[in-house]
């Protein structure tokens, strides 16, 4: 079965560069019965490492050498896509995720939890081969040509983290360069 991914696009903002390329959710795709186990064996058999597990973070941030992959085992969130610290919640999009969901964002995406239910969790895993993330805040005017620039550097993933090699990422990616 190919999971399809409900697609986002993202403008630049002050305090976020976002990227041309979407961001991607997959909706209720996580194998069952859904566990912090099971989701990063899942994740991680499609070329993709945990980093770590994590649950609401408020802080708006961006990693600009670096795609991020979160895989929701637990609970609900509203996050926000799009915006640095300094950007508008309406410069940015709220989309709610929960359990079983898999949210794909490409370097230099905003994002941060709105809110979240008690028991929220997630992994977050990365590209194999990708550097450690760098967090940016986008607190002050970020240079937008110098950090579209290095979002545009960072290597494409090699399989989509849902399906596979085959999978809708790779396609929808390539079809939406970022432009410097």
């Amino acid at each position: 079965m190919v999971y399809e991914p409900e697609v986002y696009h993202l403008t630049p903002n002050k305090g976020a560069p976002n990227s041309d390329k979407p961001v991607l959710i997959y909706r209720d795709c996580l194998p069952l019965p859904i566990s912090e186990e099971k989701t990063t064996e899942f994740l991680e058999s499609h070329a993709w490492v945990k980093k770590g597990t994590w649950g609401h973070i408020d802080v708006r941030h961006f990693h600009p050498n670096t795609h991020e992959c979160y895989g929701v085992f637990q609970g609900e969130s509203t996050i926000l896509v799009g915006c640095g610290g300094i950007d508008p919640d309406d410069h940015g999009t709220k989309i709610d995720v929960s359990v079983g969901d898999v949210i794909v964002l490409p370097a230099g995406t905003g994002h941060c939890n709105l809110q979240s239910t008690q028991d929220y969790r997630y992994i977050g895993v990365y590209p194999d081969g990708a550097p450690p993330w760098r967090s940016e805040l986008g607190k002050e005017p970020i240079d937008l040509t110098e950090m579209r620039k290095e979002t545009g550097s960072v290597l494409l993933p090699a399989e989509d983290p849902v399906n596979g090699a085959n999978g809708p990422l790779l396609s929808l990616w390539t079809q939406n360069k970022d432009s410097v």
